[in-house]
């Protein structure tokens, strides 16, 4: 046994990064000239200063652009993501990007490695294509099992990159809540997401483009030929097999078709693309805050208080994963006694994905609903029978469970990324999101607290006697539930339980 820890903490050390290649993106100057280059400049004249915003709700949409616009890639792709699934939609996103590639593109790809199980094989051939750089963020270095490592160095592997962006040829960029997998894209019978991204030309993209460079030259990343080892010598080639074969096949198809009849790219290509044009920041976390040296200034939510200042009148909040904590609770308090609107849309425990973080939510909800502030839970289409069922207004087409996170503030600018409203994005994981001053945008979110949230999720009232009831609206009427819909007593019990352990700063 000895042995066996001696040799676990020996793996465990992390390799020198003094011999790391360093690479920045290209100025968007350079590359004016390429296709998406012309398109872009085309639309950006009589918008100085000014981003065009371009909301991406629909999930098989939000796929097609990433597919499309790597495929009109000449120059660059920068691509940052907390989780790469191995399935359909994540093999044929791969093989795109190896298909640029061989077509001169430089590929980046920053990865955290926690989300990246099952696709080591897959990473470590595409590293080795001469046009294509893996990085990853916080690497487990005791690949099986690869959650061993927890064991070892909890401290820092508990720290994770949360942000996700996709740019290319720093003239276009994607941002928002979307991972890359079947759930976030609508390619699957399980649970889906309802998400949201926002494209965006314009000098946010540069500013998105220098915040992956800070992340691609942190103390956190490291080349994945260090961490996963040089693959067999064919490992890219199977790779281009396997990648094309998945593109045949039945489950695919769909999206092809998808891809084949959208007329996103022609769109955007001619300037016919609809873009709100507005003041548009990136806020991120200082990628120290990974290794825990990041100083508290530097942190994304002490940013977003010096962006949006106090509300004064409205505040609508999209978490998937609300834990607001005592001191989130008493700020939402005093936000309702100096007079401002405080609505907050979460996932009911039937549409959850993460049961322990609605158990960080749940024992504070008689305190929220006291204090004023107006609680809506999404409901469960799937347990209802009804899958066409559209949910949440601009936060993403049918799905099962809530993983948008955006929230307006005043009905005057938007915030739209990772950031859930969590200890975890507080205070662990590395986020990345935008603040878009549009009145338009921000006046989308509270319409849809006015007119479909109410209908697609529960809206939570207090009782004279402390209980809590969650009224559900649909066209035969109002119904009140007096526990939890969707749920049993065995998984009302689980939550309650979760919710007395010690375990809040993790959630």
């Amino acid at each position: 046994m000895l042995c066996a820890v001696t040799l676990l903490l020996s793996a465990c050390t992390l390799p020198a990064l003094d011999q790391r290649d360093a690479s920045v993106a290209p100025p968007p100057e350079s590359t004016r000239e390429t296709p998406l280059g012309r398109a872009v400049a085309e639309i950006l004249p009589g918008h100085d200063g000014l981003s065009g915003i371009h909301p991406l709700a629909d999930a098989r949409d939000a796929f097609a652009a990433r597919v499309l616009l790597t495929r009109s890639a000449a120059a660059t792709l920068d691509v940052q993501y907390y989780i790469w699934r191995h399935d359909v939609t994540g093999t044929l996103l791969l093989k795109a990007l190896l298909d640029a590639a061989d077509r001169g593109v430089r590929v980046r790809m920053l990865l955290d490695d926690h989300g990246t199980a099952a696709v080591d094989r897959e990473l470590g051939a595409l590293n080795t294509h001469p046009q294509v750089e893996v990085r990853l963020f916080n690497p487990f270095m005791v690949r099986v099992p690869k959650y061993s490592g927890f064991l070892t160095d909890f401290r820092r592997l508990n720290r994770r990159m949360h942000n996700k962006s996709f740019t290319v040829d720093n003239q276009v960029t994607i941002v928002g809540g979307r991972n890359i997998g079947d759930e976030y894209f609508a390619a699957t019978d399980g649970p889906v997401f309802a998400d949201l991204d926002v494209l965006a030309v314009g000098p946010v993209v540069d500013a998105v483009s220098r915040d992956f460079d800070r992340y691609w030259a942190s103390a956190s990343s490291y080349p994945a030929d260090m961490i996963l080892g040089r693959p067999d010598a064919g490992a890219l080639e199977q790779f281009r097999t396997v990648g094309t074969v998945v593109g045949s096949t039945e489950a695919a198809e769909s999206y092809l078709r998808v891809m084949r009849e959208t007329d996103f790219l022609q769109a955007l290509m001619s300037g016919q693309l609809t873009f709100e044009w507005a003041v548009t920041r990136v806020l991120s976390d200082d990628p120290a805050k990974g290794l825990a040296k990041a100083p508290r200034r530097a942190h994304l939510m002490p940013q977003l208080r010096a962006v949006i200042d106090t509300p004064g009148r409205s505040v609508d909040l999209v978490s998937p994963y609300f834990v607001p904590t005592a001191a989130g609770v008493e700020a939402f308090a005093e936000l309702v006694r100096q007079g401002v609107r405080v609505r907050v849309l979460t996932n009911a425990l039937e549409a959850t994905d993460v049961a322990v973080a609605h158990a960080g939510y749940v024992k504070y909800r008689k305190d929220l609903l006291a204090a004023g502030v107006s609680l809506f839970e999404l409901r469960n289409p799937q347990r209802e029978g009804d899958l066409n069922l559209r949910v949440v207004g601009p936060f993403g087409s049918s799905g099962s469970s809530l993983h948008a996170k955006t929230f307006a503030i005043d009905g005057e600018r938007i915030f739209v990324g990772s950031f859930n409203f969590d200890p975890r994005s507080i205070n662990l994981n590395t986020e990345l999101g935008v603040i878009i001053e549009s009145r338009r945008l921000a006046r989308q979110v509270a319409d849809a607290f006015e007119n479909s949230i109410p209908l697609q999720a529960y809206e939570l009232e207090l009782s004279e006697d402390g209980r809590v009831s969650w009224i559900e609206r649909s066209d035969e009427g109002v119904r009140i539930h007096r526990w939890e819909p969707g749920t049993d007593p065995v998984q009302r019990l689980g939550v309650r339980l979760l919710s007395i352990l010690p375990i809040e700063w993790l959630l």
